[in-house]
């Protein structure tokens, strides 16, 4: 199935392709290498590892995820999300945790492609992904602080902690770093839009700073050698790793596998929205997978689908996955060729990029309409998740922030109306039904909203007074959603009104929630003839039926 869903993208995409649109490729394809090649060193710094295993990850993953990859305008790489959790990874595993974690977490998202289960991702509220986007965002910043300064301070168990730590004081910042951090930053800020398409800010202000900090040779740490090969030294060899230890990385196994899923999907679906071209998810998780199973390998970190990156070769015009592949080719051609000027740039100037692009990284859109509109319950999900973001371990931070958000949406859709009406036959008259008018106590519930363990409280409470109610019909047109839960509570309902000579009728009732009284038994057990299309046709068959309460053989209020 995988195969072919991808041979049919390689038809769709590559069906009437040319010199031109190549040619097209070529461009965005080295634009993108352009922008790419001080991101990918400076999440490989980020991320705890080189900037060597930065760049050896971009080009892998462009060359092998780009080719498996489920849109052709997906483009991957090691990303600042990435690095927020593998800086935290590396200080308690050591670059043998990234691997290992990177390894098989490939695994896990080659599975979940292949079982097709990539929709499950989406199930992760808008508010929850912001607020964990925020919070990452504040990690790759304080992260950078250091490098920024051009000093070491003691490292923490979270980003907050060490956030805090910097007001103690204790250290003697470098005004040479500063001033080349100070020097990209500016670059990213000021440099013209337009001409930002075809000379990338972040490059122009990495050239610029090298070149000053080669001139006047200031005592700033630098990148330092750039090994000319794909092969790194350090790498993951499985057959010296003690798998016995696996059990230790599984947190973090975890969090990498939601966050390489989340990410790239998330690519995919702004990409999306700008090319018209649907992503498919699977075949994108398949890609990742075999992309990040092969990367440790080599020496790199985990990738993901890169939104910067993607963005770029789109509005570059790209046409297919060639940019990526090409983009790759630029940037192995630039490892051999540009290694020891690369070697010279400084920390504080990848430090300025880290910044920039952690503050980009905020999705300003979506945190400027939750807050300017004043979703309470969107703005707790996104604080407690960016929160939890800064202060806790990331997979603690996604559980956190979905359970949030999870209990919001309960809360939200437990809200169950029951609205019980008294039948009046001259307003049935005027409404051309004919309404003999033989029984007083046919009452009909309009329900609306979901049935389910959240509600039936509600539902009970609801009908705690049955009054003199001889026919109950409950409307259940509004009611999208029967649970177990739903169905007790409407059977309680029924022995209520059976035990006292009632009748409990049903009208506009949907499919599943039909289905679900099938499978239970009580639509037999209540009887077909009971059921209805709509309540008037019900308060007709009721009214037919006449009942004893009308001849006063009991009209005694039933407050059970």
């Amino acid at each position: 199935m995988p195969r072919r869903s991808l041979a049919r993208l390689y038809r769709d995409e590559f069906g009437g392709y040319n010199s031109t649109k190549f040619q097209q490729d070529l461009l965005a394809g080295l634009t993108v290498a352009a922008v790419a090649l001080p991101l990918a060193l400076a999440f490989g710094v980020a991320s705890g590892a080189t900037a060597a295993a930065g760049l050896v990850t971009a080009i892998l993953a462009g060359f092998v995820i780009g080719a498996l990859s489920g849109a052709p305008y997906q483009i991957s790489g090691p990303t600042g999300a990435m690095s927020a959790v593998l800086i935290l990874l590396v200080q308690k595993y050591g670059l043998q945790g990234i691997w290992v974690a990177g390894f098989v977490s490939g695994l896990l998202l080659l599975v979940i492609g292949l079982l097709r289960l990539g929709r499950f991702i989406a199930f992760i509220p808008s508010a929850v992904i912001t607020g964990f986007t925020s919070g990452i965002a504040l990690i790759i910043f304080i992260g950078q602080i250091d490098n920024f300064l051009g000093v070491k301070t003691p490292g923490a168990e979270s980003a907050l902690f060490k956030f805090l730590g910097y007001f103690k004081g204790g250290f003697l910042p470098n005004w040479q770093a500063i001033v080349l951090g100070a020097l990209v930053i500016g670059c990213m800020l000021l440099w013209p839009k337009k001409w930002n398409a075809r000379f990338p800010a972040s490059l122009l202000g990495i050239i610029l700073a090298t070149g000053v900090n080669m001139v006047f040779k200031w005592p700033v740490p630098v990148i330092g050698a750039i090994p000319q090969t794909l092969l790194l030294a350090d790498r993951f060899n499985p057959l010296a790793f003690d798998w016995s230890s696996l059990p230790n990385l599984l947190a973090p196994i975890l969090t990498i596998t939601a966050l390489g899923a989340i990410e790239s999907l998330l690519c995919g679906a702004v990409a999306s929205n700008m090319t018209g071209i649907r992503l498919q998810a699977n075949q994108e998780l398949i890609g990742q997978g075999i992309g990040n199973m092969l990367i440790p390998l080599f020496g790199g970190v985990p990738a993901t689908a890169a939104i910067a990156r993607t963005s770029v070769g789109i509005k570059s015009g790209g046409h297919t996955r060639l940019v990526s592949v090409i983009h790759a080719l630029g940037l192995l051609i630039s490892m051999f060729l540009l290694a020891p000027v690369m070697a010279q740039i400084p920390l504080a100037a990848l430090a300025g990029v880290l910044m920039v692009t952690a503050y980009r990284m905020n999705e300003w859109e979506g945190i400027h309409f939750i807050f300017g509109k004043r979703f309470k319950s969107d703005i707790l999900a996104f604080s407690i998740t960016m929160l939890a973001t800064i202060s806790l371990d990331l997979t603690q931070a996604i559980l956190i922030g979905s359970g949030v958000a999870g209990a919001i949406f309960l809360n939200r859709i437990a809200g169950l109306e029951v609205d019980i009406t008294e039948v009046e036959p001259a307003k049935l008259r005027t409404r051309g039904i004919q309404a003999a008018g033989n029984c007083k106590h046919v009452r009909v519930a309009f329900l609306t909203g979901p049935l389910f363990f959240a509600a039936t409280g509600f539902f009970n409470e609801s009908f705690t007074s049955l009054g003199n109610t001889h026919a109950l019909i409950l409307s259940m047109r509004g009611v999208p959603l029967l649970d177990t839960a739903g169905v007790q509570a409407i059977r309680a309902l029924y022995e209520r009104l059976k035990a006292r000579g009632g009748t409990l009728m049903f009208s506009g009732i949907h499919d599943n929630v039909c289905a679900m009284l099938g499978r239970s038994g009580l639509m037999e057990e209540i009887g077909s003839e009971n059921f209805f299309w709509s309540s008037d046709e019900a308060i007709v068959e009721a009214e037919r039926r006449g009942c004893k309460f009308c001849s006063g053989e009991n009209g005694a209020d039933d407050h059970a």
